[in-house]
């Protein structure tokens, strides 16, 4: 019996002191070291792997190789491309960039064009073509209708007619020329009338810009300031929307 007693108490001392030690590798507050077995990441397997290959981690990354990093998975790229800013990579060494845009064409201004009138065929010449070439050495665009002071700037420009108004943009190039049709009145012997033998014609929808276009006639233009009217810049003359 007294034997039994001796293993007993041995046994008994032996659970005590393992217990104590548990508990001091814990910690009171359950922190602290244990051990969860042998490791078996995918790391360490993949470290291993590169070991026996010999291969370096550039070796592995220009092979294309897709490894763990920091907590976080990188995609190895190939050779001979470049990452953009999106992330998104292009081959060839080749930037994402779009190419710029094409500048857009240059306003016609009063300095680059030569602005002329001539009276239409036949009498009672109520109406007159006004031209301008373009002389700026390069293409420009011509906006709208020229604002035309036949009369002093109280008696206002000459108003212009809607249906000429072109649908697609009037583009010089050099030494090509826009027109617009204007009348300058009925031509009726009861009229009243005022002469002018120079008006200015000033290119506002252009950004700015007058000239002073002389009468192609000696003797003047018969002007009606209750009739006149203006065409929209055009590369040619045409038939209907320029006849008013």
């Amino acid at each position: 019996m007294r034997t039994f007693r001796d293993r007993t108490t041995v046994l008994a001392a032996a659970t005590t002191a393992a217990l104590a030690l548990t508990l001091t590798a814990c910690g009171d507050d359950g922190t602290g070291t244990r051990s969860e077995g042998p490791a078996t990441s995918d790391s360490a397997t993949v470290a291993a792997s590169a070991a026996e290959s010999g291969k370096t981690g550039d070796d592995a990354a220009e092979s294309g190789t897709t490894g763990s990093t920091g907590g976080g998975t990188g995609t190895a790229r190939a050779a001979g491309t470049t990452k953009s800013s999106d992330g998104s990579g292009t081959t060839g060494g080749t930037s994402d960039k779009a190419s710029a845009p094409k500048a857009s064409t240059p306003l016609c201004t009063a300095k680059g064009l030569t602005i002329t009138a001539e009276r239409q065929d036949g009498p009672p010449y109520t109406h007159l073509t006004l031209s301008a070439k373009n002389t700026s050495g390069t293409g420009c665009e011509m906006k709208e209708y020229p604002h035309i002071h036949f009369l002093d700037n109280a008696r206002g420009i000459v108003p212009p007619v809607a249906k000429s108004k072109p649908e697609a943009p009037v583009i010089l190039e050099p030494g090509q020329s826009a027109h617009v049709a204007v009348r300058m009145s009925e031509g009726g012997r009861k009229e009243s009338t005022e002469t002018v033998k120079e008006f200015t014609v000033t290119l506002k929808a252009n950004g700015g810009g007058m000239a002073v276009v002389r009468s192609p006639a000696s003797e003047g233009l018969s002007v009606n300031p209750q009739k006149w009217a203006t065409g929209y810049w055009t590369t040619e003359l045409r038939n209907g929307a320029d006849d008013f």
